[in-house]
């Protein structure tokens, strides 16, 4: 008895190799159009990032590193679609893909997140829900669920240029879209200067200014950016930037801790 159930492992075993995970070869749109299909938006919500998808990952040969947080992502790139092939299989989140659903696959926001999508070519537009990774094109920035890609007009031409811009709503229910951040609190606002305010990151904060200078070479022939290197009181701060907005002072942040400068943080200051 042992044996045989054995022999039917090693059976099974040859024939997923064989097979492979998906029963199609190339992907195709479906025979039939689900009855069920609906064009309505998504509606962006607070849910929080499901931990394993913030893991690096590895595919094709290529190394990803998926975002902290989706909050002020927006790109233009262009947008595909991915239909029958993978219709009733587990998406990276291990949900269940359902082409007829507001969905979508992105290479490194976190799982899962709600983007507005926008086609550039005919100003058409979707709220779709990401829940899967890829697409693993270089050229192409997200894949679309079947139903979306029609919502969009995408199906016949395959890709489409799209503008993509997260919807991140957080635990207290404020919205976020895109670049577009939310009003800052009244603190914020209470004279002219406060309203100029720029983000930095801090590296390093010594009194031997010439190692300041030194680091701050080497740092900004590293990461391309500008550096600032206030005094105060003797002490003198590294700072990277200016940066444009808060995301990019994450991705800045980000990418220094995984380098090593695990003491650095952001500033938000005056020019």
């Amino acid at each position: 008895m042992r044996i045989l159930c054995i022999t039917l492992c090693c059976i099974l075993l040859v024939s997923c190799a064989s097979s492979g995970r998906y029963s199609q070869h190339s992907d195709s749109k479906p025979k039939r159009i689900s009855a069920d299909i609906d064009f309505k938006d998504v509606v962006p919500r607070y849910e929080p990032y499901l931990r394993a998808s913030m893991r690096p990952y590895r595919v094709l040969g290529k190394h990803y590193i998926p975002l902290k947080t989706g909050k002020g992502y927006a790109k233009s790139g262009i947008a595909s679609w991915y239909g029958q092939k993978f219709h009733g299989h587990l998406t990276a989140n291990g949900e269940t893909y359902d082409m007829f659903a507001m969905s979508a696959a992105h290479k490194t926001l976190p799982l899962p997140s709600f983007v507005l999508v926008t086609n550039l070519d005919n100003d058409k537009q979707a709220i779709v829900r990401v829940n899967d990774r890829g697409p693993f094109h270089e050229n192409r920035i997200i894949d679309l669920s079947y139903a979306a890609a029609m919502k969009l007009n995408v199906l016949d031409t395959g890709t489409a240029r799209v503008k993509v811009e997260v919807m991140h709503v957080d635990e207290a229910g404020e919205l976020t879209v895109g670049l577009i951040q939310p009003a800052p609190p009244a603190s914020l606002l209470e004279s002219p200067s406060t309203q100029q305010k720029r983000w930095f990151v801090q590296v390093a904060a010594l009194q031997d200014q010439s190692q300041i200078e030194k680091m701050a070479l080497g740092l900004k022939n590293a990461y391309q950016v500008a550096i600032n290197t206030p005094n105060e009181n003797g002490l003198f701060r590294l700072h990277l930037g200016p940066l444009d907005d808060e995301f990019h002072a994450n991705q800045l942040l980000e990418k220094l801790k995984l380098d090593g400068f695990n003491n650095a943080f952001r500033v938000f200051t005056a020019p």
